[in-house]
């Protein structure tokens, strides 16, 4: 079952849309500086923040585990590249990983359901523990943005989205499953933030259906708040229905 398959379609059209992107394969000796917790950047330290002063701002996981479009690890920019860019502009990061498809528990029962939420919520939770220096990352769960305040020593010191994908690139690389990650940077003003949010507010709406299951479930579907999502994701609907025993 591709939980996001129709998000990461879209993301493919991004790139069909954007020909003129930056690509650069992954490679782990070509990070940026990290840090050992979050780092404050001050406003007087900074010399611009994406997805500040009011501009778009989305961010989002998704895994896939079938999809041949994502499996070499690499890191895509398409827009301005951090030492190109003034002044605030509009800003996402995406995420897609590819995962051994022997490593997804099954979610047959309500131990697996439970498994691929705490796998979903584990691999979504990697970005709260990378700590780029002079990148300080503050992102807002109930309005799916992100926002970076960039300092102007790390520009000075050659900072580069190629060198912080890589930084995220070797987090995710060294979570268990994970075949392959694509980080996507957007700073493109023309690219419709809004509609990236609107994505983003799906992928968790997807992932919080595990957590529904084991709440249990309604059984008129007309009365579910989650009937778009079964409408969309295919087999999830089959999936809820299969729950009816009670955890051990």
């Amino acid at each position: 079952m591709e939980l996001y398959q129709s998000v990461t379609e879209r993301v493919q059209k991004l790139l069909e849309d954007h020909p003129e992107r930056k690509e650069y394969a992954c490679d782990t000796e070509k990070c940026w500086e990290e840090t050992e917790r979050f780092e404050l950047v001050m406003g007087r330290e900074s010399a611009y923040e994406l997805g500040g002063s009011g501009n778009g701002s989305a961010n989002f996981t998704v895994v896939t585990s079938g999809s041949e479009f994502f499996s070499e690890s690499k890191v895509i920019v398409i827009g301005k590249d951090l030492q190109d860019i003034r002044s605030d502009t509009p800003y996402a990061r995406i995420v897609v990983l590819a995962l051994d498809p022997e490593k997804i528990p099954d979610a047959n029962d309500r131990k697996g359901s439970e498994a691929v939420f705490r796998l979903l919520q584990k691999l979504d939770f990697i970005k709260y523990h990378v700590f780029a220096k002079g990148y300080m990352i503050r992102t807002s769960t109930e309005n799916y943005r992100e926002q970076v305040r960039v300092q102007k020593q790390a520009l000075k010191n050659g900072i580069s989205f190629e060198k912080v994908g890589n930084t995220f690139l070797k987090h995710y690389l060294e979570a268990d499953g994970v075949l392959a990650a694509t980080i996507f940077f957007l700073s493109d003003p023309s690219i419709d933030y809004e509609a990236l949010r609107k994505d983003a507010a799906k992928v968790h709406d997807i992932t919080m259906t595990f957590s529904k299951i084991l709440e249990g479930m309604p059984t008129d579907c007309s009365m579910c708040s989650l009937k778009p999502i079964c409408d969309e994701v295919e087999g999830m609907r089959e999936l809820h229905f299969g729950k009816g025993e009670t955890p051990s």
